[in-house]
């Protein structure tokens, strides 16, 4: 058991069955803390409830501020149970390539007039 991470794309009208996954992380606690930070700020449940299997949509403006976090190795510490150990110690080897990958598909799923979402289980 742990954290699994998922992104993934869709039309506007479809539903999750139409979930095409764009990227997928294992542990990356930092990307966890930052996507919980950014649904708290879109109006998320504030009541301290866990953020998991949580759909939360993305748009162009939300990849555009997370690139600039991966970029300037901003993204913020994060603990949880299952989370495992901080996943800044192997973010250069792992995590910031399959970071980067993921921004780029999600400017593609855009430039399609697809949907972008971040969903997580623990």
């Amino acid at each position: 058991m742990g954290l699994d991470q998922y992104a993934y794309r869709r039309e506007a009208d479809e539903d999750e069955d139409g979930n095409i996954t764009i990227a997928e992380w294992r542990k990356h606690n930092r990307l966890h803390g930052w996507m919980e930070n950014l649904y708290r700020d879109k109006g998320g449940d504030e009541t301290g409830n866990s953020f998991n299997c949580v759909e939360l949509e993305l748009t162009e403006s939300d990849i555009e501020q997370f690139e600039a976090h991966v970029t300037d190795k901003a993204l913020p510490e994060t603990d949880g149970f299952f989370f495992g150990g901080d996943s800044y110690e192997e973010y250069e080897e792992y995590h910031k390539n399959a970071d980067l990958e993921f921004i780029k598909e999600a400017y593609d799923a855009f430039a399609n007039g697809q949907k972008v979402y971040y969903n997580s289980w623990w």
